[in-house]
């Protein structure tokens, strides 16, 4: 007998998914330059990045982040390895710098008089979203909870439901009507109810009504996690998110944020109450058994969350180029998505697809297909994400380049 190929399987479904148009690769970046990236030998504009506002290639940023390097702080505030795990030896003074900084900022904004330990907000930085979503939603619930999650949030928070023991719902997108019919006939059954959204998301840059799912949480004793993503740095007066634009930071059990989107960081952090923030501490297995960040990394998210609030041009600038885009090209009949800084242009066909990227990246614009199964089927589409360092001029003839191609 002829023993079995374990490979075979693997080399199937490459081809496969090679067929359907849908086969990825790793690109190699060569070389960044403010909004521009060499990529194979070409120069583009980088019209796939979350560096929404355009910090991560700043030069005179990063020149004044490093201007206090010295000799004595080159180990604590600029050191490549951090040793160990927060639990062991690896929770330096600059992740309580951190975290007193990000809860002190969002404990500014709240309305609430009344604070006490369950609305006053504490702050817990960990290694990336991927790690906070994963490991916050298994450990705060159990076989006995439910959880109720949008059917189009980030494949982290989808493997954090995974990894629970609870009940779940997936539910249609924004759709709030199905939230409340499924606590109606459902929450009786279970303890606790864990109801999870993002702000906005990011392959249809639309924005959940946040106001909506605090009205449900309250009626139904539920607790509430939103996930700012890519929304932080870019909504709110002070760059919290839209949570804080909606007034609503005391109201959410658990707000989770990035540092590597438009915090042009690594890391990520979750805004609770102290309860949870120490229960985190004890149950959170991605908290607890990996290693911890970089000082250096950590020095440049305190150095950037001192600095969130003062970036209010930029953020009235990039949504009033998005809104210009996004006008443009309904206008030639291209079909869009959102109101943010994400730009979907929905083209459907796989091939298709993929036809008007190569095209766009012949012009100049760097620019992938995204299809299923990041996205439906026949709903591939160009998103095209904008950053706040990117002039009207440099993007003006996309419009035109997706009709032709779609015409052709």
């Amino acid at each position: 007998m002829t023993p079995h190929n374990p490979y075979n399987c693997f080399i199937n479904e490459l081809e496969s998914i090679d067929k359907n148009n849908s086969l990825r690769s790793l690109k190699i970046i060569e070389k960044r330059d403010k909004k521009y990236i060499i990529c194979n030998g070409k120069e583009f504009l980088n019209l796939s990045s979350n560096d929404y506002l355009g910090l991560a290639s700043d030069r005179e940023l990063l020149n004044e982040f490093y201007s206090k390097l010295n000799y004595n702080n080159i180990i604590n505030s600029y050191g490549l390895g951090s040793t160990s795990s927060r639990l062991l030896t690896g929770n330096y003074m600059l992740y309580s710098d951190l975290e007193k900084k990000i809860a002190g900022t969002y404990n500014e904004v709240i309305t609430n008089s009344d604070i006490n330990i369950e609305t006053e907000k504490k702050a817990l930085v960990f290694n990336s979203g991927y790690h906070a979503n994963t490991g916050i939603i298994p450990a705060i619930t159990s076989k006995n909870d439910l959880i109720l999650s949008d059917k189009l949030n980030h494949a982290s928070i989808i493997d954090g439901v995974r990894l629970s023991r609870a009940g779940c719902f997936i539910y249609e997108h924004l759709n709030y009507e199905q939230i409340e019919r499924l606590l109606e006939e459902n929450r009786h059954h279970y303890e606790n109810v864990l109801i999870v959204s993002e702000t906005l998301f990011s392959m249809d840059g639309d924005i959940a009504d946040i106001n909506k799912l605090v009205e449900i949480k309250k009626r139904y004793n539920a607790m509430l996690f939103i996930d700012e993503a890519h929304a932080v740095g870019l909504y709110g007066s002070t760059g919290l998110g839209i949570c804080e634009e909606k007034n609503l930071i005391d109201d959410i059990d658990i707000i989770v944020a990035t540092f590597g989107k438009a915090l042009a960081s690594q890391g990520a952090y979750a805004v609770t109450n102290e309860i949870l923030n120490k229960y985190l501490v004890n149950r959170m297995r991605t908290l607890i058994f990996t290693t911890a960040l970089p000082p250096v990394t950590v020095n440049w998210n305190l150095f950037l969350m001192e600095r969130i609030a003062g970036y209010r041009e930029k953020r009235k600038y990039l949504q009033n180029l998005a809104d210009k885009l996004r006008t443009a090209l309904n206008n030639r009949g291209i079909k869009t998505k959102g109101k943010s800084q994400i730009i979907p242009a929905i083209i459907g066909e796989n091939k298709k697809t993929v036809q008007i990227s190569e095209k766009l990246q012949e012009n100049g614009f760097l620019l992938f297909p995204i299809r299923p199964p990041t996205v439906p089927e026949g709903s591939s589409r160009i998103r095209i994400s904008l950053t706040a360092d990117i002039l009207w001029d440099d993007i003006k003839n996309i419009p035109e380049i997706i009709k032709g191609s779609l015409n052709n």
